[in-house]
């Protein structure tokens, strides 16, 4: 892991695994439903807290999650809800846990539905990455007309802790938006490869 960034982006601060997570995932367009599902899952439960919090719990997430394997998540029991519930590796907040079964189920069915869920979250950028001009970090926004209606449709699919919020680091994490600074030499990277 990296101990420092030479980016312009200054939130992931002098932390190795938030300068890891900045030069390697942020941004990068994701088209896997797998990991588009990983990022429901971890920003769901970052709802009202920091995404260093998050990343730090990672890889215990993953552990309790059964790999965030949505066919298994959805057939959760209320035993395997009350026993996520003691296990301190994770956010233990039983509503945050029963919306990601929750989520599970409607995950799969818009994946059934249409093809892949990364064909139906995609929609809402129109299966374009939006690249944002942003100078300096006062300027990331937290919402967008984009998170407004992907928000708007996932509670009217049934889905539970997407607020228009959630939706948008949703879109920043899975690169449906590139919002490193101008000056952020991932900016640069992820603007060629459109």
């Amino acid at each position: 892991m990296k101990t420092k960034t030479t980016s312009g982006c200054m939130w992931p601060g002098q932390d190795p695994l938030m300068i890891t997570y900045h030069d390697e995932e942020w941004g990068t367009p994701v088209y896997d439903d797998a990991k588009l599902f990983e990022f429901i899952v971890l920003d769901s439960f970052q709802a009202g807290l920091s995404w260093k919090t998050i990343l730090y719990k990672r890889e215990h997430f993953k552990k309790a999650f059964d790999q965030f394997n949505a066919k298994k998540i959805a057939k959760y029991e209320e035993a395997k809800i009350q026993a996520l519930m003691l296990d301190a590796g994770i956010i233990r907040n039983q509503l945050k846990i029963r919306a990601t079964v929750t989520n599970a189920i409607h995950f799969l069915r818009l994946q059934k539905e249409h093809g892949s869920f990364s064909n139906y979250i995609w929609q809402f950028t129109n299966h374009e990455v939006i690249q944002n001009q942003i100078q300096s970090h006062s300027e990331i926004p937290a919402i967008s007309a984009e998170s407004d209606a992907m928000s708007k449709a996932l509670k009217k699919e049934g889905f539970k802790f997407v607020g228009s919020t959630i939706c948008y680091a949703f879109m920043q994490a899975a690169g449906m938006v590139n919002d490193h600074l101008c000056t952020c030499h991932r900016y640069k990277q992820l603007n060629k490869k459109q």
